[in-house]
């Protein structure tokens, strides 16, 4: 049964590792690679990857990708949305810490942004509208 609009947005909102695809151009499959991303119900969601990484230069040249979210308990239950790239910004230490604290325990937390910062090169966050939403909750199998 499809989700109703408030109830993928929750589920959207949720820190779920996602999916990125991307069109990877003629006579390739798009580029499919798990991700973490922020969403807020009603707002854009928004990722950060490697100013360099091909990720990056894929969804600059298709100006559009698509996250799907999914999950086995208590139901089985997806979440895919794509739109298009409203904003692309330099990343920020601030935005490293929020997106590390919404998917890492709080005691990992530092580490991971001391590293991250220094190790993952130049990095970008991508805002992504949502424009089309796929949904289903299949129930317990």
């Amino acid at each position: 049964m499809a989700l109703t609009h408030a109830e993928r947005e929750a589920f959207l909102a949720e820190p779920h590792v996602a999916a990125l695809a991307v069109d990877a151009g003629p006579g390739r499959a798009p580029l499919a690679v798990p991700i973490w991303y922020g969403y807020e119900p009603g707002g854009n969601l928004w990722i950060m990857t490697e100013r360099e990484s091909r990720k990056y230069a894929l969804i600059s040249e298709a100006g559009r990708f698509t996250l799907m979210i999914d999950r086995l308990e208590p139901t089985i239950r997806y979440v895919s949305v794509e739109g298009p790239v409203v904003r692309t910004d330099p990343a920020t230490i601030e935005g490293l810490r929020e997106m590390s604290a919404r998917y890492l325990p709080a005691e990992k937390v530092d580490g991971y942004v001391d590293f991250a910062w220094k190790n993952h090169g130049e990095q970008v966050v991508v805002h992504m509208r949502p424009e089309r939403w796929v949904s289903s909750d299949l129930g317990q199998v």
